[in-house]
């Protein structure tokens, strides 16, 4: 073992070395990539200074998600409290579905749901479980919704036509969850959204007045807290009041922005929190930590024992069900995401945590006013969101950050709304400063002029 942590951390200082002057990694094709590293698996052994130098160009080659050019995808940083807890995560491999298995990190795992549930403002009554993503806290929530609706589903199977309310900007999970739970992709409602990427509220009663009218069965309203491309927020105060009408399960999927939850400053934008039947976020996220933290809240945990225990006399041996936490997963096997999470928590504190959050956000304005202030840009951003969403001097979006991308120059990714297509811009990780968005545009600007030939420019229009 000992000889192995010192080839990690060799490993580890040469990444981190070659991070300060290549914030990119050298961008290898795909159709090139088993020729360009040696990933073949053979019968026989190799040492472990060939094992080493394999692993370092494996590692060297990687996409760089915690440098100042990692703009592509909902997460991105380096905390390295977080990532302390991670690493003795693994090295003491504990499962976290027994208090004999785990022993103190049931403890962990259980003063991190019970501080988030202070904060929602939920009593003893509600519990939560982790997962292994938002797309699984997502499903989870959807089986519960379909299990509190009709308990005979879990011994019969669904025999009548459940209905699903989804935003049409919600994520691509709830028709897949849709088909996983017997409802159907079919029993999906795709509610429309205003300008500002918000389920109409109008639309959703309506929609469920015709199911209602129609002898359907409205199941859940999935609400969405950041959603995916313009990061917008549900209006979860007036939704929740139409779900109390009309008794349907509502689930908030904060997998992106849930973490607002932590700044007294932007809590406001989940308001009504506390109204709704499920909630999850993603700590990996705005929180920063390793992939994957995933938690999944509930009002009432008794709903996660009727959805997900299960009896198992070889597996739960000894103590209570409350320190036996795979009566409440969906996993038997399952890792132990929550030190990560306590770890950066415990060392930050609360207070920490909204300062990450308000850091984002503030990092957002700055993106946005640079754009809206640049005549070379058109802008298509909502405020109080860290998606900043654009386009410079009409090319189009895809063609830019791929070939950013292809040139090793920045990782930014594209979305679209209202038939618009633009660059997103994600300002999630809170370890970037002011300098590092600014820089982020001067980058962008100095690699399409110094590389007109390869864009299609089109003629700018103000929106």
């Amino acid at each position: 073992m000992k000889a192995s942590l010192a080839v990690f951390n060799s490993i580890i200082n040469t990444l981190l070395e070659d991070e300060k002057s290549n914030h990119v990694a050298q961008f290898v094709p795909s159709e090139e990539l088993f020729d360009r590293i040696d990933l073949d698996l053979r019968d026989e052994p190799i040492s472990m200074d060939s094992l080493k130098e394999v692993l370092q160009d494996v590692v060297l080659k990687a996409p760089r998600t915690a440098t100042p050019a990692f703009f592509n995808q909902l997460f991105g940083g380096r905390n390295d409290k977080a990532i302390l807890g991670d690493l003795l995560a693994v090295l003491l491999n504990n499962s976290m579905y027994t208090y004999k298995a785990a022993g103190p990190m049931i403890g962990v795992e259980k003063v991190v749901l019970r501080k988030v549930n202070d904060i929602i403002g939920w009593d003893e009554n509600a519990g939560g479980t982790f997962a292994s993503g938002g797309s699984m806290t997502n499903f989870m929530g959807m089986l519960m919704a379909r299990d509190a609706k009709d308990q005979t589903v879990k011994h019969s199977g669904v025999s009548s036509k459940m209905i699903v309310y989804t935003s049409a900007q919600s994520h691509y999970s709830t028709p897949k969850n849709a088909a996983f739970s017997g409802i159907g992709r079919d029993q999906v409602r795709n509610v429309p959204v205003d300008d500002q990427g918000c389920m109409s509220i109008t639309a959703l009663e309506e929609m469920i007045q015709k199911d209602i009218t129609a002898g359907d069965t409205p199941t859940l309203i999935n609400a969405t807290a950041g959603t995916t491309v313009l990061g917008a927020f549900d209006h979860v105060d007036s939704i929740a009041d139409i779900a109390h009408k009309y008794n349907i399960w509502l689930h908030v999927d904060g997998a992106y922005c849930g973490s607002v939850i932590f700044s007294k400053k932007y809590s406001s934008l989940l308001k009504g929190l506390h109204k709704v039947d499920s909630f999850s976020l993603n700590a990996h996220k705005m929180m920063g930590t390793p992939l994957t933290c995933s938690l999944l809240m509930v009002k009432n945990k008794k709903h996660l024992h009727d959805s997900f225990s299960n009896d198992a006399n070889y597996l739960y041996q000894t103590d209570h069900d409350e320190f036996n936490l795979g009566k409440t997963s969906l996993q038997c096997g399952r890792r132990n995401d929550a030190l990560k999470f306590w770890t950066l928590w415990k060392s930050v504190g609360s207070r920490g945590l909204e300062a990450m959050v308000d850091k984002q956000f503030s990092l957002a304005d700055i993106a946005r006013d640079y754009v809206r202030s640049h005549p070379d840009y058109q802008d298509y951003s909502i405020d109080n969101s860290i998606s900043v969403c654009f386009n410079y001097k009409g090319i189009p979006a895809r063609d830019l950050c791929t070939q950013l991308y292809e040139h090793s120059k920045l990782l930014v990714g594209y979305g679209t709304f209202n038939e618009d297509e633009f660059v997103r811009l994600v300002t999630i990780n809170a370890n970037n400063d002011k300098d590092i968005i600014l820089d982020f545009f001067k980058t962008l600007e100095s690699f399409v002029s110094n590389n007109t030939s390869i864009f299609k420019t089109g003629v700018f229009q103000e929106k």
